[in-house]
């Protein structure tokens, strides 16, 4: 990108314009998170929302929205739920990241070629050393193995987990998923647990990697029954910031983490590759706290 504008020539700002594609999105933070980091760099960014379920079309129509993403000028995309493991084979390249964990959340077009990157895995485990420090990850339980959840996988297993337990109603996702990472991770425990309560036993922690929670998607992804005192419980979901797994867990005596730092972290790292600039993650973690709080 250009250098930013002198104060006399605001118009010479450089512009970027972003987009997020994904599934029941008009609550996500995302537009403002990039639109607002950009404008304090004197950039000039539009970021739109590219609703799945708006459009009334499903994933199956991701080659055209890439595609017409190209021709309108877009810089790059965000990506989201039920997308980040389908859109892989639409890419030129894909970053080690994208390519050890299996999902996109980013891509960024030039040149005429479609980059993947995963900024996920790095968000949460940022969000994690940052806000449960001391929080032991010897043994976590994950519900979800799919995009999210094969990055926020890769993210504990960075951070040290010595045992990772699957649960996801797709038990062929989940057990693929633990294969893959058991190649890479080969020193650690990952396997496909089927039952929930299994998973849950003794475990030090567990992590939210499903829709489950978000305001299209309402509930809680861990019967109540299952939480207990000295348990962790790490949420993905951020629309709403206060799910009710996160309520539940509270009342349980849970230590908790929302997904607000996950979607900072992983949009601040995006930003630097969609920009080529650094980005002020406080900055941004503040102005989300406050347009989270409206």
């Amino acid at each position: 990108m250009s250098s930013p504008p002198t104060d006399s020539d605001p118009a010479a700002a450089p512009y970027c314009l972003l987009g997020l594609i994904g599934s029941g999105i008009q609550a996500s933070k995302s537009p403002s998170l990039h639109e607002t980091e950009a404008a304090a760099q004197g950039i000039r960014c539009r970021y739109e929302l590219i609703d799945l379920d708006e459009r009334q079309v499903g994933a199956d129509r991701l080659p055209w929205l890439l595609s017409e993403a190209e021709r309108q000028g877009f810089r790059g995309l965000n990506v989201t739920y039920p997308c980040k493991q389908a859109v892989m084979s639409l890419l030129d390249e894909l970053s080690p990241d994208a390519q050890a964990i299996g999902a996109v959340n980013t891509i960024v077009f030039e040149d005429g070629r479609r980059k993947g990157y995963n900024t996920d895995a790095w968000g949460f485990a940022e969000s994690f050393r940052r806000d449960m420090r001391d929080a032991s990850v010897a043994t976590v339980a994950q519900i979800g193995a799919g995009g999210a959840g094969a990055a926020t996988a890769y993210a504990l297993l960075g951070l040290g987990a010595r045992e990772v337990r699957i649960v996801d109603l797709d038990e062929p996702r989940a057990a693929a998923l633990a294969a893959s990472l058991s190649l890479r991770f080969h020193d650690r425990k990952v396997r496909l647990v089927k039952d929930m309560r299994t998973a849950l036993a003794a475990a030090d922690g567990v992590v939210n990697a499903t829709p489950v929670g978000m305001s299209k998607h309402p509930g809680s992804a861990v019967p109540k029954e299952l939480l207990r005192p000295g348990l962790w419980v790490a949420d993905i979901v951020y629309f709403p910031l206060n799910t009710a797994l996160l309520q539940a867990a509270r009342t349980a005596g849970c230590r908790t983490l929302d997904g607000g730092g996950m979607a900072v972290y992983q949009a601040v790292r995006a930003f630097e590759l969609f920009t080529g600039r650094p980005a002020d993650a406080a900055r941004m973690r503040r102005h989300f706290d406050l347009i989270a709080a409206t």
